[in-house]
């Protein structure tokens, strides 16, 4: 058997890289575990996180990875009350005619109740539409928490940060990462969590079957503050949001822009006028006032799976390389589902050959 520098690799430390670490590390204590990210801890999809969790999903399968993780998080809260994640009521606004539909997407910890208007007035019912209030949603500074993250699980794994991966080769005992720094990297099993950059040449021909795309995310700020007692407002019907953003004072409107196959390395870093035009299209049907507050935002990507499904996928016959993300531009809130199951395809000491 191949001599190995370290048992696992994590290549990508965003949130859901540094979750996989910590996953990995709670199920197996005596393991090595190297962290390599091309840039600082947290630096690409986590930074522009808006870190909005609700309680819902598209199919049962994500459902229940929504259930996992809102679980997850209100024990790490609990544990943890200085984390950076804040719970926050709901409003939902969908069509009339959807309720069946709604409840069927919306765990049941979200105890929709039928509503007049939008709490706090942030926002109106249009015509044809109906409001449901909801629990069970949370938002975090996905930025800082990864950063405590991170420093929690410095003891234990090593970080390598600024250290891209430029090379992968997968031989029959070992993986042997090559490093930008000019150095290589051996590990026994590699798991890569790269958010959006899927089209990386270290491992673009393993990931290309997987059918993942990357599509451009946008979110205004707009520039009011929100009240204490504000809640999130969610446009069902076209999978947009406002959130009172306390933290940094001012709400976010996040829409869904549909520009695919974007490259997260030479995307133009500010909000275009279609952008802005897109997204106030979406926002005057249920907030015309707040259409000039609307000045600043963020844009950035995400990778998505195919029938937005998040992808967790072994991408050797061995097992030995194990692809996790594409989760559809809700990297925070299945993560730490999406860590349980990539752990789940990672060999435990006692299943090791060298386990004795």
């Amino acid at each position: 058997m191949a001599r190995t520098d370290t048992d696992f690799a994590v290549v990508g430390g965003g949130v859901l890289g540094c979750m996989i670490t910590r996953e990995i590390l709670a199920r197996t204590p005596d393991a090595s575990v190297v962290l390599l990210e091309r840039d600082a801890v947290g630096s690409g999809a986590s930074r522009r996180s808006a870190g909005l969790h609700f309680p819902r999903g598209s199919s049962e399968r994500v459902r229940a990875m929504a259930a996992y993780s809102q679980d997850h998080y209100a024990a790490l809260k609990a544990a943890r009350p200085e984390l950076p994640i804040h719970r926050l009521d709901m409003t939902v606004l969908a069509d009339v005619s959807q309720e069946a539909r709604l409840r069927e997407t919306y765990l049941p910890e979200a105890k929709l109740r039928p509503v007049a208007e939008v709490a706090g007035g942030i926002a109106r019912v249009p015509a044809g539409k109906a409001a449901w209030e909801g629990d069970g949603c949370q938002y975090a500074d996905v930025h800082a928490l990864t950063q405590l993250l991170a420093r929690d699980l410095r003891p234990t794994a090593e970080f390598r940060e600024g250290v891209a991966v430029t090379g992968l080769s997968a031989g029959p005992d070992a993986v042997e990462l090559t490093l930008g720094t000019g150095d290589t990297l051996t590990a026994g099993h590699v798991v890569l969590a790269p958010g959006p950059w899927l089209a990386a040449p270290a491992w673009r021909d393993l990931v290309a079957p997987l059918g993942a795309r990357v599509k451009k995310i946008v979110a205004l700020h707009i520039e009011v503050p929100p009240d204490p007692g504000d809640w999130a407002v969610v446009f069902q019907d076209e999978d947009a949001f406002l959130l009172p953003y306390h933290q940094r004072g001012h709400w976010l409107f996040s829409y869904t822009c549909q520009e695919w196959d974007v490259d997260p390395d030479t995307l133009p870093a500010g909000i275009s006028a279609a952008d802005r035009r897109e997204a106030l299209d979406v926002l005057a049907r249920y907030a015309p006032q707040l259409a000039d507050r609307c000045v600043s935002g963020r844009v950035f990507c995400d990778a998505y799976g195919p029938g937005m499904q998040p992808l967790v996928r072994p991408l050797t016959d061995d097992g030995r390389v194990v692809f996790a993300g594409a989760a559809n531009g809700s990297g925070y809130r299945l993560a730490p589902a999406i860590a349980a199951e990539t752990a789940g395809l990672l060999p435990l000491p006692s299943q090791r050959k060298d386990a004795a």
